[in-house]
């Protein structure tokens, strides 16, 4: 087949944090598939092609970028952050699970990006610098049961915690709920970095205690990181503090 299929990674959302391969795949294309905010963040090109859709329809999204690209175009798939963390990657590698034949011979590549939980724990230190995990608190795809039942196993298991998908319109009462989950388990005084936009002009990072966390400081541009009891605060006069984890590991109990 002549056509082929790209799924990039924008980063997120800062033109400079864009990887240049991945730059580069979106100059190449000839349609540009992807939520209409991620595909608002990129310059118009003369005789490219862009096809906006809505953040809840993934899957048909992607059997829409396919079918472009069995037809012969050069397509590219966009996501924000990394189209592995809870993006589009997955929707593609589904659909062609699920799909025709053909889908499976197309010519699909991934090229990855700076996703959100990455780009705020540059912004304070290093607070992912040992174990951690991901979790959305979206429960679109997953029932809240077990989002629940996952934030109280990751935070006995003594994981850092990225929160994506914090809060939307449709779920304006989870991350209250998020944090009242955490707080039956870990202590009011770790730390919680609130990071949105991070790296963008209208950036808001703010350290604050899972005690003191308010849900009213997120939306959905916003990554929240939960903090462990060996998560250390380094003060400096004048600058943010730095938020890091230390690398070795606590002793076992």
């Amino acid at each position: 087949m002549s056509g082929r299929l790209t799924v990039v990674g924008l980063g997120p959302g800062s033109p400079r944090q864009m990887t240049p391969e991945a730059a580069a795949a979106v100059a190449e294309a000839d349609i540009l598939f992807g939520y209409a905010p991620y595909l608002a963040r990129l310059p118009e090109r003369t005789g490219q092609e862009r096809r906006a859709s809505d953040n809840r329809e993934e899957i048909a999204r992607a059997a829409a970028a396919l079918e472009a690209a069995v037809a012969g175009a050069k397509v590219a798939m966009v996501s924000g952050g990394d189209p592995g963390v809870f993006a589009m990657a997955a929707a593609v590698c589904e659909a062609i699970e699920h799909g025709p034949e053909q889908w499976r011979a197309l010519d699909v590549q991934i090229v990855p990006g700076v996703t959100a939980m990455l780009a705020v724990a540059a912004r304070c230190g290093a607070p992912l610098g040992h174990d951690f995990c991901a979790i959305s608190l979206s429960d679109n795809l997953k029932p809240w049961e077990l989002v629940e039942k996952r934030l109280a196993l990751a935070a006995e298991a003594g994981f850092v915690i990225a929160l994506y998908n914090p809060i939307s319109r449709a779920r304006p009462w989870q991350l209250g709920r998020a944090f009242e989950r955490l707080r039956a388990v870990l202590a009011g005084d770790i730390p919680v970095v609130f990071g949105r936009a991070a790296g963008r002009e209208d950036e808001r990072i703010a350290l604050t205690t899972l005690a003191t966390a308010d849900p009213a400081q997120a939306d959905m541009a916003t990554c929240i990181i939960i903090g462990t009891a060996q998560t250390r605060i380094v003060a400096r006069e004048g600058l943010p503090p730095i938020v890091y984890a230390p690398r070795s590991a606590p002793a076992a109990q």
